[in-house]
């Protein structure tokens, strides 16, 4: 399948659920004034560019009841984080910054406060709106009382499914998206639970989003399932690579680096299922368990970031695991993954201190290197804790070699006869020769790696 290229491959993703981040109130009151929450992201734009960051996705913004995936209005920004002018200067900051901004676009579902369902309680059956909701009958009643039922996502009934069939309602999603970027100057959007939208509406708004502006991004959130079906050129560019977001850290928890170089050779060996497709690479997110919590030995985040930044797809940060946050869901709350930060006591102590200096130098030789961006890949070897594969254009080689021992250790890998010298772009430019087609690095750092650029001379 032919993928044209597209900005995403150059991307460096920063993710930020901004109700956490900004430290808003659990639910909207939907009476104070607004209060620019928002403007706290603004400060935190330094501290992207030297990560090498150059796109910012923002969770749910939108007027919502509580978590912001029960969205109220499209139309409107939340007013625990501000008004449509917040929105408009953080992203008009961004922009000036060269960092892109990505909005969560939820489209599956509604919430109970949602104007158009009020209107269905307010008037029953005589309601304009009553086809808008999948699956709305008045021959029965909600888990609330309403006199009528509907079909609620995943089962929570405070999450009301839309009729995405219905002519009106995607009239009201689509002029929704052409406001967001007409006054937001939105890049793209992250399509919450993509797996459970209709195909049709998927494709229906790739062709409207392509009009509006032919480099618009759309990547949908997908678990399980052949990503191909959404990822192609008439749906969607991109989905979150949730197969692999297991094996970053597993494959360390078990010593076992078989189980990531599988799903690699899976998704991008020559006859992989995703060649050429800017696959959403995360170590965790707002709706899993941070990764420092789920390995055994923290000191494996080092090679873990390498892999996230070396492996085919787009690289993203959660906010806040950059210094190894650590943070667990419960069964009643996901609220430890979504915190309020601040920046200073960040950066004037933390467990990790020197993550983010060493995810700057992976952000900066993936930028340095276009091989890293967008070639292919060749698995070179694996065993239990050390792991190295290349990644390669028609002018540039690089390999890759990961160490998740407690050990130094020596490597040797077979790679093209004509090269002469690798340079470690990521220690200190260090040189080492290939001889006959074998390069051999007699130190391969413990909990890091190398990533080595062939030459030629």
């Amino acid at each position: 399948m032919n993928h044209s290229p597209h900005w995403a491959h150059d991307a460096i993703f920063y993710h930020i659920y901004p109700l956490g981040f900004c430290g808003a109130p659990a639910r909207n009151d939907f009476s104070g004034a607004p209060v620019s929450r928002l403007d706290k992201i603004r400060t935190w734009i330094p501290h992207l560019r030297k990560l090498g960051v150059n796109a910012l996705y923002l969770g749910p913004v939108f007027e919502s009841t509580a978590h912001g995936y029960d969205t109220a209005n499209y139309y409107e920004i939340d007013r625990r984080l501000g008004n449509r002018q917040t929105l408009a200067e953080l992203s008009a900051e961004l922009h000036r910054n060269n960092i892109r901004l990505i909005l969560d676009g939820v489209f599956n579902h509604v919430g109970r406060d949602f104007w158009a369902f009020r209107d269905v309680q307010q008037h029953g059956e005589a309601s304009a709106y009553k086809d808008w909701f999948d699956g709305l009958r008045f021959d029965a009643r909600s888990p609330y009382g309403d006199p009528f039922s509907y079909q609620p996502w995943s089962g929570h009934y405070s999450l009301v499914r839309l009729n995405l069939k219905h002519p009106d309602v995607r009239a009201h999603l689509f002029e929704a998206v052409r406001m967001w970027v007409n006054e937001f100057n939105i890049d793209g959007l992250r399509l919450d639970v993509a797996d459970c939208l209709d195909f049709d509406f998927m494709r229906a708004l790739r062709d409207f989003t392509a009009q509006l502006r032919p480099d618009f991004w759309l990547m949908g959130e997908v678990v399980h399932g052949d990503y191909n079906l959404w990822a192609n050129p008439q749906t969607l560019h991109s989905v979150t690579n949730y197969e692999c977001y297991k094996g970053l850290y597993s494959s360390l928890v078990d010593k076992n680096y078989f189980e990531i170089a599988y799903a690699l050779n899976r998704q991008f060996a020559p006859d992989g299922l995703y060649p050429g497709v800017p696959l959403y690479n995360f170590a965790d997110n707002h709706d899993v368990d941070r990764v420092a919590s789920l390995l055994t030995n923290t000191s494996h985040l080092y090679p873990l970031y390498l892999l996230l930044f070396s492996m085919p797809g787009v690289p993203s940060i959660y906010y806040g695991s950059e210094w190894g946050l650590e943070g667990k869901r419960t069964p009643e709350s996901d609220s430890a993954l979504r915190p309020d930060l601040d920046l200073g006591l960040l950066q004037r102590g933390s467990a990790h201190p020197r993550l983010v200096g060493d995810i700057s130098r992976l952000a900066a030789a993936r930028q340095a290197l276009p091989a890293l961006r967008h070639g292919a890949y060749t698995q070179l070897f694996v065993t239990p804790e050390q792991f190295a594969f290349a990644r390669h254009t028609e002018s540039d080689y690089v390999a890759v070699l990961l160490n998740a021992s407690d050990s130094p250790v020596s490597v040797e890998v077979c790679v093209p006869g004509h090269f002469t010298q690798a340079v470690d772009v990521l220690n200190d430019h260090q040189r080492f020769p290939v001889q006959a087609g074998s390069l051999r690095i007699e130190t391969v750092p413990a909990r890091w790696g190398r990533i080595l650029k062939l030459e030629i001379g």
